[in-house]
């Protein structure tokens, strides 16, 4: 199964956010099991790096993607998907731009903790916690 991680459940994850983190890493282990295919939009990435480094500087915040990307597939943000993304009636252009490359890289399910903002999407979309039931993991 090929899962897109929102952005919102990858820094529950990072930053130990209660009571989300727990369902967060349990996800995160499963990519590093191999169980599920992770998955990352782009802009994922950047906007971790900007947060990461104002926080914790420049080394930590490059580290942090380095580990990310030797564990997560890339859903690359282009012209295609930006275009396509425009022309979605979602309320967040960046939730529309995590749809569209999701979309594009042909991934199953998206996981975010913000299920509401993609009433509108065309690929399943869970809180991480519907994700672990449904493959019955604790």
């Amino acid at each position: 199964m090929r899962v897109l991680f929102d952005t919102n459940v990858v820094l529950d994850l990072l930053l130990d956010r209660e009571p989300f983190s727990p369902d967060a890493a349990r996800c995160f282990s499963m990519v590093e099991a191999g169980e599920i295919e992770g998955w990352l939009c782009a802009s994922t990435l950047t906007t971790l790096h900007y947060l990461i480094r104002k926080s914790a500087g420049a080394k930590n915040a490059l580290a942090t993607i380095s580990t990310l990307m030797s564990l997560f597939e890339v859903a690359p943000v282009n012209k295609a998907v930006l275009e396509s993304a425009l022309s979605l009636p979602f309320k967040d252009f960046e939730d529309a731009v995590l749809h569209e490359a999701a979309r594009y890289s042909n991934v199953d399910v998206i996981i975010t903790r913000n299920t509401a903002d993609f009433k509108n999407s065309s690929i399943r979309v869970q809180l991480p916690a519907s994700l672990l039931h449904e493959l019955k993991r604790p």
